[in-house]
């Protein structure tokens, strides 16, 4: 199998459970809910999406043709020096269309934990250590249990207690980054007051300016 990879950087995790974490981001290109093209938007079931994931022009993106050339590129992002605590997340994009059970075990003789933010749609492959599942109304959601669901709020359609019944270890809400965002954020942070299952995460990566 090639993966098809847009960008792998080492930064700090900006979201949700293991915001403030350093990790190495590898973020596959293509998604199932859009084609990540602007002409697009207006027929993708997920149309907030603020990710550039088409191509393999990112920042240490490429064409890799084995699960060991994957895991190599995630290593070499990591400092040589930090031996211990390594942690990836695979993101995208859609990076279960991609990650399989070969790049999860590649990375785990790599030292690295494995994290994955997927929408949901997709049967996540063997090992995977965290996983974030983040539903998008309007796609089926397959994978109904988890570490973390994560919620971009509001979403028409989109009630925050309909996931409740779901088996994942914590829930949050994530205000949607658009015109509206201090709104949205405001009526997240009241949604979580009055229904305390329900924890709030910040996309601080960009309140710091960093990637």
């Amino acid at each position: 199998m090639t993966y098809l990879v847009k960008e792998i950087f080492y930064t700090l995790q900006g979201e949700g459970t293991h915001a403030g974490r350093p990790a190495v981001f590898c973020r596959f290109s293509r998604c199932n809910l859009w084609t990540g093209l602007e002409k697009d938007r207006y027929r993708a079931i997920c149309k907030f999406c603020d990710t550039d994931f088409v191509g393999t022009d990112g920042t240490g993106g490429g064409r890799f043709s084995t699960a060991d050339d994957l895991a190599e590129a995630v290593e070499s992002a990591w400092p040589s020096e930090a031996r211990e605590n390594r942690f990836v997340v695979c993101t995208g994009g859609e990076p279960l269309l991609q990650l399989d059970d070969a790049a999860v075990a590649a990375l785990h003789e790599r030292g690295f934990e494995v994290a994955v933010e997927t929408n949901g749609t997709r049967v996540p492959p063997v090992g995977v250590d965290w996983l974030c599942v983040s539903p998008k109304i309007g796609a089926e959601l397959v994978v109904t249990g988890g570490d973390e669901l994560k919620l971009v709020y509001p979403q028409v359609g989109g009630d925050p207690a309909q996931f409740e019944h779901l088996d994942f270890r914590t829930f949050r809400l994530q205000p949607l980054d658009d015109a509206e965002r201090d709104s949205h954020t405001r009526a997240a942070v009241e949604y979580c007051m009055k229904n305390p299952r329900w924890s709030l995460s910040l996309q601080t990566h960009k309140y710091l300016g960093i990637r």
